[in-house]
């Protein structure tokens, strides 16, 4: 018996877009990092991405990575939030490569390195425009001379994000400084950089448009895999976008105003809501609210209703154009937007269920 809410994931089809994007990324010689926070590392979504062809997985946070180790789950990890200095014992312990900014954190991972016997991985990340995570390219060479005498680490490359905080699009002029900056490094202190991380899956566009720099290779992807698309470009070609289904269930069904009466104040959550008078209407409450996912990241599936309002615990959607004769203890179903996933499986009151 299904418990609601729920989120029915289909495996299948997750592995089918890993697939497919992996295809896509191999033709022009990138490589896929599987990004597992999206979906807080369940393990069974983790196993289907590895059995399609994904060798490398990127968390932000250390405590999804411990229980895949402890579950058996094989695979190289990458952490790709910038580490927290007082994680950087843990962060060699358990994962073979790190985003860095901050020089005090790579000197404390070179001796956390050391003390481990291991050659930990360095992505130097630099900031093109997005404010979030980087230096600034003008501090690239100084920051990498200071990195290459640093013992227990290997700086492996340059990486780049985008669109993630300020809605910085990739593009191809940005790509190719990352490029021009690493051929840089290369030339003047005599190394090889194995790696020019481009970004997440908003830089797929690029990849689909065959517009992307070649010496682009790595690409850090998730919502891709999860979801066939990002909001930047329309769906990757032969990808499902209906992996991941959120169920609730009716727990009241009533005619009601679509205006309240009496004066308007905030809401549970601080808003000052807005109502459109459209006379009374067929309203049904679910039982999930904010506190398991935020109603803007929720597609309802049938197209002929409409999401009210949310509380903590109460979705409210209005049902009166449907051609479906809900009842009290039917399901109401959702495509979730990636954040929606997100929240979703964070939340524990919302029951898991694999096909």
């Amino acid at each position: 018996m299904k418990k609601y809410p729920c989120l029915e994931i289909d495996l299948g089809k997750v592995s089918h877009n890993v697939a497919e994007i992996n295809k896509l990324a191999t033709a022009k010689g990138i490589e896929i990092i599987g990004i597992i926070k999206g979906f807080n590392a369940i393990p069974e979504i983790v196993q289907a991405m590895i059995k399609s062809g994904l060798k490398f997985l990127g968390a932000s946070r250390l405590e999804n990575i411990q229980p895949l180790i402890a579950a058996g789950i094989k695979a190289e990890m990458m952490l790709i939030r910038i580490p927290m200095l007082h994680e950087v014992d843990s962060v060699v312990k358990l994962t073979n490569c790190s985003l860095n900014s901050e020089i005090s954190v790579m000197e404390a991972l070179s001796l956390a390195a050391i003390k481990q016997n291991k050659i930990h991985d360095i992505i130097l990340m630099v900031d093109l425009g997005d404010l979030r995570e980087g230096i600034l390219p003008e501090e690239v060479y100084d920051t990498a001379k200071k990195i290459i005498p640093l013992k227990g680490i290997h700086l492996k490359g340059l990486g780049v994000n985008f669109d993630c905080v300020s809605g910085f699009q990739p593009s191809v002029s940005a790509l190719n400084e990352l490029v021009i900056l690493s051929q840089k490094i290369e030339k003047d202190l005599g190394i090889v950089l194995e790696v020019v991380s481009g970004g997440s899956t908003s830089s797929l566009g690029l990849v689909v448009q065959d517009t992307i720099p070649s010496q682009v290779n790595q690409l850090r992807v998730g919502e891709g895999i999860l979801l066939g698309h990002s909001d930047i470009f329309t769906n990757l070609e032969n990808t499902f976008q209906d992996a991941f289904i959120l169920s609730a269930e009716i727990i009241e069904l009533k005619n009601k105003e679509s205006v309240p009466t009496g004066k308007i104040g905030r809401n549970s959550f601080g808003e000052i809501p807005k109502f459109q008078a459209e006379g009374v209407r067929k309203r049904a409450i679910l039982a999930v609210g904010k506190q398991d996912v935020y109603p803007d990241h929720l597609n309802p599936l049938d197209k002929k209703i409409k999401i009210i309002a949310a509380s903590s615990d109460h979705l409210i959607i209005d049902v009166t154009d449907s051609t479906i004769d809900y009842k009290v203890g039917d399901e109401i179903q959702f495509i979730p937007s990636y954040p929606g996933i997100l929240s979703i499986t964070t939340s524990k009151y919302v029951s898991l269920r694999f096909i």
